[in-house]
């Protein structure tokens, strides 16, 4: 019998809210991303979190953007996360933004000042961080902080009207300047930035600073149970004083492990300078840990989600092995990826003994994973091939099962075929090989009693179709790419991207079409990359059939 899956902290934490009748049993999560980048792998744990949450107890989640910064801000990153989100398989009960509520929030301000709980600072941002002290020692008042209420609220509404300029004034919360939470001693709650915002327009020259926009946008919008990741803890007491304070819905925050990975950073600010410094093509490159970058690899939502389910939720932090991430992958493919045949570095085979002009179409499955094959496609042989210029080798080892003079293989789903002769150019390089076939070896018709060893994949020459293959591997080549003193980027991988512009597929692949995922029997799973054309197929290389960075590893930790 199988024993029952066990709660996560946070599921503990809502089912003992429902039992006590807390929120009248309700639950409603938020996932409030800020539309200033591509969401990545990260993120999608949150979203899974968020959403699944929810959908675990019959509650809603609401899409909330945090749009408090119009300098980093763009449509563009708005309509993307929207993208990623559906994409995933999550719909949200509600669209919001931040800054829906801006006339509210300001209103929560002047609450603050009325209640000599917020004042108005002229002090530079430099002496506001001299003011707050240090972690063993107390912070010490600007001259500021004595204003009136009526001085406060004078300057607060000129700080709205524009006419102070950036950097001038802020609007500061008065708490403890001795508390030991750094976060207590009078945070900054607006400060004056003169931009276009992309939803607002010009009407605000002062933003809410994050501690004052997410626990009111909670509030507002009645959010249960506020899920952030564990550097927001110091900032929890800041939230619910808020929250207390101006008097409003009690959300509350609770926090869980962002997830870490190897060979992998997950910083915006980090993969914005990989874009803008051109180390990859955009933030959909496929070595991108971004969710558009890994479906444009060709993983599946199924895959990330299962990845996002097997990591779990913890308290603590911890760094999860990116090959797990490729297990997932790897395992969904396997399952649902048509199988084909694609020569990625092509010599040709001429089997002298099947007549010339001769055609005939033979048939493999499209998936032997699945009960039935799901069906299958037809493959044109002739007497000219294309195969895998590895799988020949003029003086062979006694176990290499594949081809050389005198040696035999099965063509896959075809005829028996024996290495009679093959032809160099000048330089020693393999041009052509010549073979023989066993007419009545066919596969599903064998009668000739053979029995080889080898199966090498194979392309028609007549019928092949021409291709690009994109083998993507790891961006970094280090499992912690910020462990090392210098810059980050000095760890890129040089070899995550080989371009191989001479490969010959089968014919039925130049009907793919991207996000379905294919196995190139004996070379891996691939997608047809979402900028491919009829004219210029090209197709990226989701993950190897086997982990070959652990065997790698394994070789270097045993030197």
């Amino acid at each position: 019998m199988n024993e029952e899956k066990s709660l996560n902290f946070l599921e503990e934490i809502i089912e003992e809210d429902i039992r006590n009748g807390k929120n009248d049993g309700r639950v409603l999560t938020r996932f409030p991303p800020e539309p200033n980048g591509y969401l990545h792998i990260g993120h999608a744990k949150s979203i899974c979190l968020n959403f699944g949450l929810a959908q675990r107890y019959q509650g809603k989640t609401n899409l909330r953007f945090d749009d408090t910064n119009p300098v980093t801000e763009d449509v563009e990153y708005v309509d993307s996360i929207k993208h990623d989100i559906k994409w995933l398989g999550f719909q949200w009960e509600e669209e919001l933004y931040t800054s829906d509520y801006f006339d509210t929030l300001y209103q929560f301000a002047i609450q603050l000042i009325k209640k000599e709980l917020a004042y108005v600072d002229d002090s530079t941002p430099e002496e506001i961080a001299v003011s707050k002290g240090t972690p063993t020692e107390p912070g010490k008042a600007t001259s500021y902080r004595s204003r009136s209420i009526e001085e406060n609220l004078r300057l607060f509404e000129e700080m709205k009207e524009g006419k102070h300029p950036d950097g001038s004034k802020v609007l500061r919360a008065k708490i403890d300047l001795a508390n030991p939470n750094m976060h207590m001693r009078d945070p900054l709650l607006y400060r004056i930035k003169h931009a276009h915002h992309h939803r607002t327009g010009d009407k605000w020259c002062i933003y809410p600073m994050y501690d004052f926009a997410h626990g009111q946008s909670d509030s507002i919008e009645k959010i249960t149970h506020s899920v952030c990741t564990l550097e927001f803890i110091p900032h929890r007491t800041l939230y619910d004083w808020l929250i207390e304070n101006i008097g409003i819905f009690p959300s509350k925050q609770y926090e869980f492990a962002r997830l870490n990975m190897t060979y992998t950073v997950m910083s915006k600010r980090r993969l914005l300078q990989l874009v803008n410094e051109k180390y990859v093509e955009g933030w959909d490159d496929p070595r991108m840990p971004t969710i558009s970058g890994l479906r444009r690899r060709g993983y599946t939502p199924a895959s990330i989600r299962n990845f996002c389910e097997r990591i779990g939720v913890a308290k603590r932090e911890n760094v999860i092995d990116v090959g797990l991430l490729e297990f997932c992958i790897r395992e969904d493919l396997n399952k649902t990826a048509w199988r084909r045949m694609a020569v990625l570095d092509p010599v040709k085979l001429i089997i002298s003994n099947y007549p010339e002009g001769k055609e005939e179409i033979l048939h493999g499955e499209n998936n032997p994973e699945v009960e039935g094959g799901e069906g299958e496609r037809a493959i044109p042989f002739s007497r000219e091939l294309w195969i895998e210029r590895e799988d020949f080798m003029e003086n062979a080892p006694k176990k290499f099962f594949r081809l050389g003079p005198g040696l035999s293989v099965r063509l896959k789903n075809a005829y028996i075929v024996t290495c009679d002769d093959f032809v160099k150019d000048d330089a020693g390089n393999i041009t052509e090989i010549y073979c023989s076939y066993i007419p009545n070896s066919k596969s599903g018709e064998d009668t000739s009693g053979l029995k080889v060893k080898g199966t090498i994949h194979w392309v028609s020459v007549p019928h092949a179709k021409r291709a690009e293959v994109r083998l993507y591997d790891r961006l970094f080549k280090l499992e912690n790419p910020l462990a090392t003193e210098g810059d980050f980027k000095e760890s890129i991988n040089p070899e995550s991207l080989q371009i191989l512009d001479n490969v010959y597929i089968e014919p039925d692949l130049a009907n793919a079409v991207p996000g379905k995922g294919y196995q190139f029997i004996r070379k891996g799973y691939f997608t047809l990359d979402t900028r491919s054309t009829t004219e210029h197929l090209v197709f990226n290389r989701t993950v190897g059939l086997r982990d070959t960075w652990a065997k790698e590893s394994q070789k270097e930790a045993s030197v």
